[in-house]
C-alpha cells in the first residue's frame, strides 16, 4: 500500500492537553456538560493560531488582492500568495502556481469535471469511480457524462469496506479516460491504495483525480509520491476556516485546461470581440477570492507542521485502535467498515436503534458525532443501511473522549431497552 498517506511509524509523545488548550471551542459546555467533539470528518475545530491569523488580516490588512497599488492591497497579496506557497510545500507540489484556490473539495472536483472532463470526454469514453465515493465525487461526473456521452463505471466495495482491486484492474480499459477516487472514505475511514491506483490507471492511459478531503489532516500527503494528476482538499477539515480549499494539478494539465468561470482576475485583456485569459492558477480564480480564508489555511498548515504530521498520525492511530476496541464492547454494536488501513473514522450501528436517535441522545450528553448517510448513499446501499452513526477523531481527541462516547452509548441502549 502507498506510503504517500503514511501509516504511523514508532510512537511519539504528544502533549494533547497542551494542544487542546489551543482550541477555545473545546472549553464549551453542551447541556451543561463538557463538549466531546467527535465530528471531525465533517469539520475540524480551529486552533487559536488560525483564529488569530484571520482576525489579524481583517483588522490590519483587509483589502482585495492583485489589483491595488496601495499598502493594504500589497500586504494582503503577499499574505495570500504566501499561503499558496505554504500549501504547495505541504502536499509535495513543486510549483505554487499548481495550486488553485477554490471554496472546497466539492468545487475543486467540479472544476476538474467541467474543465478537464468536458475537454477530453466523448461518447463511449469511461469515467471510473469507486463505491466509496462522497456525492461530491459522483454527481459532477454524472453531470459531465450526461453532457459528453461518456459512461460512469464503479469499482465494487468488499465486505471489509475496501475496494476490490482485482475488479478495479479489470474495469480499466482503452475507453477509461479518468479515474476519480477518494484518498480516505469519509463514511468508513478506509484508506485507498492511491499510488497503486495511479500506477494501474496511468498504464491504461487514464488521468487520476484524488479527493483528499479526509486525508490531509491525518497524515503526510505527497502528491508527487502518489503519482496522481489532480488532488482536491478542503481547509475546514484541516483546522482552517470554512469556505476555502484547493485544487492541485500538474502544471501541463492546468495550462491546457480552459477556464470554467468568467469574470475579473482570470483575464489579461477583454474587448467585446475577444478575451485573453490569464495564466494558471489565476485563470481558474474568477472574482474576488476568499483572502482571509486562504491566509487562515496557510496558518493551519503552519500549525499542523508545528505539531508534526507524523506525531499526529501516530496519536490518531493509537486512538483509532483504542476506539475500535472500546466500541466493540458495546452490546449489539456493529462496526461498518473494517478495512486493514483506516484513518480518522469509525462508522457503526446498534441493533435497530436509528442512528439519528443515537446522535440526539449523545448530544444531550455533550457528545457530538455525525449520523446519517454522510453524503455517501451508495456506501449505505452497499451495506443495506439508510444511515450509520459516525465518530471521527482529530489530534485534540483523547481516550477520555472515547470513554465518554462508550458511556453515552450505554445510556442510548438503556433508553431503548
Amino acid at each position: 500500500m502507498t506510503t504517500a498517506l503514511r501509516q504511523p511509524g514508532p510512537r511519539v509523545s504528544l502533549d494533547v492537553d497542551e494542544i487542546r488548550a489551543q482550541f477555545p471551542i473545546l472549553r464549551e459546555k453542551i447541556s451543561g456538560k463538557p463538549l466531546v467533539y467527535l465530528d471531525n470528518a465533517a469539520s475540524t475545530q480551529k486552533p487559536r493560531a488560525v483564529l488569530d491569523a484571520v482576525t489579524r488580516y481583517y483588522e490590519h490588512d483587509n483589502a482585495n488582492v492583485h489589483r491595488g497599488v496601495h499598502t493594504l492591497s500589497e500586504r494582503a497579496t503577499v499574505a495570500y500568495e504566501a499561503a499558496r506557497t505554504k500549501l504547495a510545500r505541504f502536499i509535495g507540489a513543486s510549483d505554487p502556481s499548481e495550486i488553485v484556490w477554490v471554496r472546497g473539495t466539492t468545487e475543486a472536483l467540479n472544476l476538474v469535471a467541467w474543465s478537464y472532463g468536458m475537454s477530453v470526454l466523448g461518447a463511449g469514453d469511461e469515467v471510473l469511480l469507486t463505491g466509496l465515493e462522497h456525492h461530491s465525487n459522483i454527481v459532477p461526473w454524472q453531470m459531465v457524462c450526461e453532457k459528453s456521452g461518456a459512461r460512469l463505471r464503479v469499482v465494487p466495495v468488499l465486505d471489509s469496506g475496501e475496494i476490490d482491486m482485482a475488479a478495479f484492474a479489470s474495469l480499466l480499459g482503452p475507453r477509461t479516460k479518468i479515474v476519480s477516487v477518494a484518498h480516505v472514505s469519509n463514511a468508513l475511514g478506509t484508506i485507498l491504495p492511491v499510488a497503486e491506483i495511479c500506477r494501474l490507471a496511468h498504464e491504461a492511459g487514464a488521468k487520476v483525480v484524488v479527493d483528499g478531503a479526509q486525508a490531509v489532516a491525518h497524515a503526510p500527503v505527497d502528491v508527487a509520491a502518489l503519482g496522481c494528476d489532480f488532488y482536491a482538499l478542503s481547509g475546514h477539515k484541516m483546522y482552517a476556516p470554512m469556505g476555502i480549499g484547493a485544487l492541485w494539478a500538474r502544471r501541463e494539465l492546468l495550462d491546457a485546461m480552459p477556464p470554467w468561470q468568467g469574470g475579473g482576475e482570470m483575464i489579461l485583456d477583454v474587448t467585446f470581440e475577444k478575451t485573453t485569459y490569464n495564466v494558471a492558477p489565476h485563470k481558474f480564480e474568477a472574482g474576488t477570492p476568499d483572502v482571509g480564508g486562504a491566509i487562515g489555511l496557510g496558518a493551519a498548515v503552519d500549525w499542523i507542521e508545528s505539531v508534526g504530521r507524523d506525531r499526529i498520525a501516530a496519536h490518531e492511530s493509537v486512538l483509532l485502535a483504542y476506539a475500535a476496541e472500546a466500541l466493540m464492547s458495546v452490546p449489539e454494536l456493529r462496526m461498518i467498515g473494517t478495512a486493514r488501513a483506516k484513518a480518522g473514522v469509525h462508522s457503526f450501528v446498534i441493533g435497530d436503534i436509528h442512528p439519528h436517535d443515537i446522535g440526539t441522545i449523545l448530544d444531550s450528553e455533550g457528545i457530538a458525532i455525525r449520523t446519517g448517510h454522510h453524503c455517501a448513499q451508495p456506501v449505505m446501499h452497499r451495506f443495506g443501511l439508510a444511515a450509520t452513526a459516525r465518530a471521527s477523531i482529530a489530534v485534540y481527541n483523547t481516550t477520555e473522549d472515547i470513554d465518554c462516547l462508550v458511556d453515552g452509548l450505554a445510556k442510548v441502549r438503556e433508553l431503548f431497552r
